[in-house]
């Protein structure tokens, strides 16, 4: 038991650590995550949802203060009971998104790891047979310092998460695992591979014979059958291929203008996903920047899921000299953890990009 401890100690302990820091780095997208789960199709909460960025940073800080604690041992009896409660609400969540199909993506390791509502699911349970080990064996959970080191261990690590998640969300993530990161391009984000793998499905077709009905299963080929055909239900067995740009678009009144400006050579992209919970003040540094882009020689775009009135008032409001377009607003989510935000492209590729508070960091 003792060794199982210490196995199950260090597994768990580095585990939470790297899921919370992950996450930590990206705040912001953790509670747009937490929003799906609070959202009426889910579990339909939500009056958390105005709370979900602050539920967001003490859920990711607490995973990696706990697997902090797990390892060097400091008050076992609180870690272990609190590692628990946690993993079993995970269980609970994943369980529930696997079984009705709800989230399709936990957000356990953010976006550096992309995991199916079942392997969260398989994960989490794996994860709660080791949390159980230490639940059962936490006498063997024994300090590797003494006290007083181990509250200053403990205190410096959750002031410097407190310190880096104020870092991130005053900026941009640190390091950016999703697919619109400086240096991605667009179009080769969206493209597939010719020898990408298709998606495989079963057909089960329902005949009626001899009066009787009686399926037969292919996998895409009529069946030969002697007898009057009902229906068929597809199911995919095997997904396909999908591009890690998949959902991008530049609309104006119904037409998508994306291919013709991503060959832009110089195209700015000023991003709001909702005007309406913009940051206001940053629009007047929005004019500057752009209006100085125009000058030498950018085309200057905005993209909005809000709507064409909201978007018109805020271009009157501020003086803005350019046009928006609409585009997802999860999509605009994924692209930049800034509303607004700004990023400069080169015929598709993503030179630079700016939070609010950092747009004289760019350059033209």
């Amino acid at each position: 038991m003792k060794y199982l401890v210490w196995i199950s100690r260090i597994f768990v302990g580095i585990l939470f650590i790297i899921s919370g820091f992950i996450k930590l780095n990206d705040p912001m997208g953790f509670s747009f995550k937490l929003e799906e789960y609070f959202s009426p199709s889910v579990l339909d909460l939500t009056f958390f949802t105005p709370l979900a960025l602050e539920i967001s940073i003490f859920v990711v800080i607490a995973e990696v203060i706990l697997g902090i604690l797990l390892l060097i041992g400091f008050k076992p009896k609180f870690t272990v009971w609190s590692l628990l409660l946690m993993i079993v609400f995970f269980t609970f969540l994943t369980f529930y998104s696997a079984y009705f199909n709800k989230v399709t993506d936990c957000g356990c390791f953010g976006d550096a790891v992309k995991l199916t509502p079942w392997e969260s699911f398989t994960k989490d349970v794996i994860l709660l047979v080791f949390v159980l080990v230490l639940f059962f064996g936490k006498k063997y959970i024994t300090p590797m310092f003494g006290s007083k080191v181990n509250w200053i261990i403990g205190g410096v690590a959750l002031l410097a998460c407190m310190l880096f998640a104020n870092h991130v969300l005053a900026h941009l993530p640190s390091v950016d695992f999703r697919p619109y990161k400086i240096g991605a391009n667009i179009q080769e984000g969206m493209s597939v591979p010719e020898n990408a793998p298709k998606p495989v499905y079963e057909y089960a077709w329902r005949f009626k014979v001899n009066g009787e009905e009686k399926v037969i299963v292919t996998e895409g080929d009529y069946p030969s059958v002697d007898g009057e055909f009902i229906d068929v239900e597809t199911t995919e067995i095997q997904a396909g291929y999908e591009p890690p740009i998949h959902d991008f678009t530049i609309e104006q009144e119904g037409q998508d203008y994306a291919a013709e400006l991503l060959e832009e050579e110089k195209l700015v992209m000023v991003i709001a996903y909702d005007m309406a919970k913009s940051d206001y003040e940053a629009f007047e540094q929005v004019a500057k920047v752009t209006a100085e882009a125009k000058r030498k020689g950018y085309k200057v775009i905005g993209m909005s899921a809000s709507s064409s009135d909201t978007a018109e008032k805020l271009i009157k409001s501020y003086g803005l000299d350019f046009e928006f377009y609409f585009t997802d607003e999860t999509t605009l989510k994924t692209i930049v953890r800034s509303n607004p935000g700004i990023l400069v492209l080169n015929k598709g590729t993503i030179r630079q990009k700016a939070h609010y508070n950092d747009f004289e960091e760019l350059t033209f």
